[in-house]
């Protein structure tokens, strides 16, 4: 039975307003990816980060809250000082983030069938500083800073383009979402980091895990190939 998408809620107005200045063919697939622990490696920045702090990250679990800790005392941040200390790293660190090995080889590859749209929920005061980054590793793709679940975005984005869609991903609940708001976009969990990747099995509303770029590439091409 063809699943039914769920009603889409408005997107925040920074999403609409990117998505709206995209030029998306109509008929052209889209291949719509997640940067952090996907493009970049998030977690080896952020511990380097954290080690500027007087902090470090316990890798008890997948959660930010609860593993970044206090090197002079073992006790976790605190609730409330985990956003601002996010928004810091962010504004400071997202341009040296270093690449996920083969990440830009095979979107360099995959755009020949397919339109990359790098879809990351860093912050927009960061978006200037991904662009930049984006660019420099030979990732020259559009880029939407979204905020929340990322089903609203890509519902909006397969509704402009009106052709078959893959979306990767290294957070369950992005999956998720965008299992509820866009069901016949494909799929794809991969995280980066092996450490973090062994702390969280396949996401349950993912179609297929994967565990290097070359796979995912493999991976999409037969997907694109077959539609």
């Amino acid at each position: 039975m063809m699943q039914i998408p769920d009603p889409i809620p408005p997107l925040p107005a920074p999403v609409a307003e990117q998505i709206a200045g995209l030029t998306i063919a109509s008929g052209q697939p889209l291949i719509i990816v997640d940067a952090d622990e996907v493009l970049f490696y998030f977690m080896r920045g952020l511990e380097t980060f954290l080690a500027g702090q007087g902090l470090y990250f316990d890798w008890a679990s997948y959660a930010l809250y609860g593993n970044i800790r206090q090197r002079q005392d073992d006790q976790p941040l605190a609730a409330e000082l985990l956003h601002p200390l996010l928004q810091r790293f962010f504004d400071e660190a997202t341009e040296s983030l270093e690449p996920v090995d083969g990440a830009a080889a095979a979107l360099e590859s995959l755009s020949a069938r397919g339109r990359v749209l790098v879809l990351s929920n860093v912050p927009l005061s960061a978006r200037e500083a991904r662009l930049r980054a984006l660019r420099r590793h030979g990732m020259d793709f559009p880029l939407i800073a979204n905020s929340g679940p990322k089903g609203p975005a890509v519902a909006e984005l397969i509704a402009r383009a009106a052709a078959p869609a893959v979306f990767i991903d290294d957070i369950p609940h992005n999956h998720a979402s965008v299992a509820k708001l866009a069901p016949a976009v494909h799929r794809l969990h991969f995280i980066a980091d092996p450490r973090l990747a062994a702390l969280l099995g396949p996401a349950a509303d993912c179609h297929h895990r994967a565990e290097t770029w070359p796979d995912l590439r493999d991976l999409i091409a037969g997907l694109l190939e077959a539609t």
